[in-house]
């Protein structure tokens, strides 16, 4: 039987060059990048960096009034207490988040009333990340306020700056802090998008003058301030109007001169009742 000779047997040099260059040619016909790669000069450095050069005023105004009004603004959670009917165990389930804000060096934090409706236990973490156990100073629920104390040293605590919101414009720019979807110190911006709005509490009570802004407003923003470009309080950001339950660009805020009043109303009423 006559045998066959392979011709890569001897290393047969001729043979061997010519399928290194098919293959090179392969690869690089099938790698365009790795070409180009090839005929980069091999001593050109990186690309150098361009220096930006200040922020624009419009930045830094936006980044001051989250430095200023971000310490004010608080982190809520409510706990729910249910039993199990096996064991007659009680334990404690998450029931909700929301935001609120520091209202003054006592301790005292404003919110909604429906972020805090129904709690068993209500916890408030401060920016700082340390978290207190709140008590109920009072509740306007018909306009979905609440007022809330924490037992925190007075140098944990800086008051929110309070504004007016009886000479808001549509158009001028608002900014909002609070924790959506549980993202706490969470800076969202947009505009006054109307005025004189009109929304039903959880009582089913009108509550009149709401603001309409559409700077992102997400579940969790609720109970925290709405800002002006001062970063003052103009209103408490209270719900969005949203069939998918998230941010579509209308979102309300009770007005500042609203939620003023009611909340001096509620101090008043806790003196009076021995709460405060």
């Amino acid at each position: 039987m006559r045998s066959f000779r392979s011709p890569f047997r001897g290393g047969n040099p001729f043979i061997l060059l010519l399928i290194a260059a098919v293959l090179y040619l392969l690869y690089h016909t099938l790698n365009p990048e790795v070409a180009r790669l090839d005929r980069l000069d091999p001593n050109t450095g990186p690309k150098p960096v361009t220096a930006r050069g200040d922020l624009a005023d419009d930045e830094k105004n936006t980044i001051a009034v989250f430095r200023e009004a971000s310490p004010s603004v608080v982190y809520i959670t409510t706990i729910e207490l249910q039993r199990n009917l096996f064991t007659l165990n009680v334990y404690e389930i998450p029931k909700g988040t929301g935001s609120g804000f520091i209202w003054d060096k006592e301790g005292r934090i404003v919110t909604n009333f429906h972020v805090i409706a129904d709690a068993n236990r209500i916890e408030v973490t401060l920016a700082d990340h340390t978290t207190w156990k709140a008590t109920l100073v009072g509740a306007a629920p018909d306009r979905d306020l609440a007022v809330l104390r924490i037992s925190a040293p007075a140098d944990k605590l800086r008051p929110i700056m309070v504004g007016e919101s009886e000479d808001l414009l549509v158009g001028q720019k608002v900014f909002a802090i609070g924790n959506p979807f549980g993202l706490d110190q969470t800076l969202t911006t947009g505009v006054v998008s109307a005025l004189g709005r009109e929304i039903k509490s959880m009582t089913n009570r009108t509550i009149h003058n709401v603001i309409q802004t559409d700077a992102a407003i997400n579940p969790g923003n609720s109970g925290g301030p709405l800002l002006d470009s001062a970063g003052r309080l103009i209103g408490v950001n209270t719900m969005i109007y949203s069939p998918s339950g998230a941010n579509s660009g209308i979102g309300f805020a009770v007005p500042a001169h609203e939620s003023t009043g009611w909340c001096h109303r509620l101090f008043a009423t806790a003196r009076w009742f021995g709460q405060d």
